[in-house]
């Protein structure tokens, strides 16, 4: 029982009276204003009051139905928002009927605020509405106005239009600021990431998983952020410092930036310097805390913007990995004459270890997660290489997966084959745009040469060996193939066992996004790759033997029983035509008598090759048994399949088959029938073709013969007899 069913009549009808106000009362003010109603205030009545009760009783029901369903998160539709609009167009006409023309831009900042805070297929029907009843005014009285109205309509269409213009520029100019201010807090928590060292100093590209990883940035940068916020905190606390900063290395370790401070100063460095300068540089260098203090002022104070103050003490510390790289120094100083003593200089210490150790802890953290990453990835690309049935499956799978482990620009499969005892390798299939002529590329076959994927196949080891841009000219197809760009690029053989299927070519503009352990991934890729791409080669070869005619390569038997079951119940559902041939060699045992069987079997490739080319794409070319073919045709009567047969019949009748007993010419009998003309069974179509094979074997061969020729030809024999 449904919930609507459940609710009682009355209870039914009250809700449709109430869903109904606004309609109604919108309606009621058109016909009203059509009739010549609300022509100035002299002519109000009770008819025109009960109108703006009316008005009013929708505009409170609109509005209690809206707030009652945002109460509750239901969501608002198009008919609520072309009610409320109607009311308030209907109530805004009134006033201007009443207080007259003057007051008529009222219509125009109505129109603009339902455009800009409605939808606008909702605007747009409701602009629609505002000219109605703009008809109806200007137009509907004995003073017709088609001027005013003319004004008003395009006064109209160009608030609406503006507002909406001006909205959806404000909108766009909203989001670009939002992306703007997104892209540029994410390459602030990159750039902060690498001076952690939480990522590698020449990663500046996304990986494959780039929101992931922004992810994992932010909450590590986050952590580490929090942690040296404490330790200055602490410091600046206990040590009363005048400022207290921490400063990192950038990237590149040539400078000193301000990574955050507590400072009683406005004029901190915050841009990059010179790191090997001043007192900070010295520190760097001696990879031990400094103290330094003097009545007069201290020299050497590059932290500092536009002149330093007059310190009269300084502690630094740097901070040192257990590695022994120095990543940053912290420093405090003060403006006293108060020097900094040994205990002091034990607590900044210990505070710097504080904040390597939590640079460390994130990295490490960092490490394992991108590491757990990249093996989920990995088996996920197993898997699907595992669960890939055909070999366009298997590229696919291959390439998708070797881009989502590597991040790569440009990749691709090749496939070699042997052809009249040489190799040739074609590119199966391929991602990236890197390539010259990449369109064209796929697809593509070329001989066996000097490039790198012959060399791979040749070798059967991954190539090029060492650094892509130390080589002269990469040559990784053929010569008119270049791949430019490339900053990283390795090849790996697809082997099988002892079979080399082809190649995986791997390539990156980031010079350091092959490292070892892609590589290593890569490889592994590869080899689960070529298992694939044997076992679906197998399994094509497997399925191809079971459908197929091992000697003429046509659809054998029992595929032809199949597919005539197939095309007949189409037939039979649809009511479409569908004809069937079946063919005969004439005198065929006449030819292994007096030729030989491997002469006769020559003759069956021949005229078997002949039937396909003559035969349509959507037709079903089968050997149905011996000398005997069969083929099945679609869409097409009797009249359609005599024109083919007789097609068929000429070429095989004009063929002259070279064998080793010397020219030999052969002729073809054809039996032609129809569904659903002649049977929609397949047993009677069937013995309806064959009737009239045996047909056209009687009376001479050589023919093509139709249901109704057969039948005919009996009649004229039963006369004549």
């Amino acid at each position: 029982m449904s919930a609507l069913s459940a609710i009682p009549p009355v209870s039914k009808f009250l809700r449709f009276v109430v869903r109904s106000v606004p309609a109604a009362a919108v309606l009621a003010c058109f016909v009203h204003t059509a009739r010549g109603g609300f022509r100035g205030l002299q002519t109000l009545g009770w008819t025109e009051a009960s109108i703006v009760l009316f008005l009013l009783a929708a505009l409170g029901v609109m509005g209690w139905r809206r707030f009652t369903r945002g109460a509750v998160g239901a969501p608002l539709f198009l008919r609520d928002d072309l009610e409320l609009g109607a009311v308030l167009i209907a109530s805004a006409f009134i006033v201007v009927a009443i207080a007259g023309g003057a007051v008529f831009p009222l219509i125009y900042l109505l129109m603009a605020f339902l455009v800009a805070f409605l939808p606008r297929n909702a605007g747009l029907a409701l602009l629609g509405v505002a000219l109605a009843f703009d008809a109806l005014v200007t137009l509907g009285g004995q003073e017709r106005s088609f001027t005013a109205f003319f004004t008003h309509s395009l006064f109209l269409a160009l608030f609406a239009g503006l507002y909406q213009l001006v909205l959806a520029s404000r909108i766009a100019a909203a989001r670009r600021a939002e992306s703007s201010a997104v892209e540029k807090r994410i390459k602030e928590v990159e750039e902060r990431a690498r001076t952690f060292r939480l990522v590698s100093s020449g990663s500046h590209d996304s990986p494959p998983d780039g929101k992931d990883e922004e992810k994992w940035l932010l909450a590590s940068v986050k952590e580490v952020e929090g942690a040296v916020s404490a330790a200055l905190e602490i410091a600046e606390t206990a040590l009363k410092t005048h400022t207290c900063a921490a400063f990192l290395l950038t990237s590149d370790d040539k400078g000193l930036k301000l990574y955050d401070c507590r400072s009683m100063s406005d004029r901190v460095q915050r841009e990059p310097f010179n790191a090997g300068e001043g007192m900070l540089g010295g520190v760097l260098k001696r990879r031990a805390p400094v103290r330094m203090h003097s009545v007069h002022g201290l020299k050497g104070i590059t932290w500092y913007d536009g002149g330093a103050p007059e310190l009269k003490a300084v502690l630094a510390v740097p901070i040192i990995e257990g590695s022994g790289l120095v990543r940053g120094v912290l420093v405090a100083d003060r403006l006293m004459h108060n020097p900094f003593s040994d205990d002091d200089e034990k607590l900044f210490t210990t505070i710097a270890a504080e904040v390597l150790r939590s640079i460390e802890v994130e990295r490490v953290m960092t490490y394992i997660r991108k590491t757990r990453d990249e093996k989920d990835r990995f088996f996920r690309a197993i898997e699907e290489l595992n669960r890939a049935g055909s070999p366009e499956q298997v590229f696919l799978a291959v390439l998708e997966s070797a881009r989502q482990l590597a991040g790569l620009d440009f990749c691709a499969v090749t496939i070699v084959n042997e052809v009249e005892g040489k190799r040739v390798h074609k590119v199966a299939r391929m991602l990236g745009v890197t390539a010259q002529g990449s369109k064209a590329l796929e697809g593509r076959s070329f001989p066996d040469n000097n490039g790198l994927v012959a060399n791979v196949v040749r070798y059967g080891a991954p190539l090029p060996g060492r650094d892509i841009k130390a080589m002269d000219r990469q040559v990784i197809f053929d010569e008119e193939t270049q791949v430019r760009g490339l900053g990283a690029l390795k090849i790996f053989p697809l082997t099988a066992g002892d079979r080399i299927l082809g190649t995986l070519v791997a390539g990156s503009r980031r010079k350091s996004a092959l490292d070892h352990d892609v590589l290593r991934m890569l490889e592994v890729i590869a080899i689960q790759a070529a298992q694939a791409v044997l076992r679906a080669q197998l399994y094509e070869a497997m399925e191809r033997m079971a459908t197929t005619d091992g000697m003429t390569g046509l659809y054998n038997n029992r595929t032809f029983q199949a597919k005539a079951d197939e095309m007949l119940a189409h037939s039979r559902r649809y009511g479409r035509k569908c004809s069937l041939i079946l063919t005969d060699v004439d005198h065929f045992k006449s030819v292994n008598d007096t030729y030989g069987h491997l002469t006769g079997d020559q003759v069956l490739k021949g005229v078997a090759r002949i039937l396909k080319q003559q035969a349509r794409d959507t037709d079903i070319v089968a050997r149905y048994g011996g000398e005997e073919f069969a083929i099945l045709m679609p869409e097409t009567d009797a009249k359609g399949a005599k024109v083919i047969a007789e097609r068929i019949r000429e070429a095989i009748k004009a063929e002259v088959f070279q064998t080793e007993m010397g020219p030999l010419k052969v002729t073809l009998s054809l039996g032609i029938a129809t569904a659903p003309d002649h049977g929609t069974e397949k047993l009677v179509l069937v013995e309806q073709a064959d009737q009239c094979l045996y047909y056209a074997k009687r009376h001479g061969r050589n023919q093509s013969v139709t249901v109704a020729e057969a039948q005919g030809g009996r009649k004229l024999q039963a006369v004549e007899g």
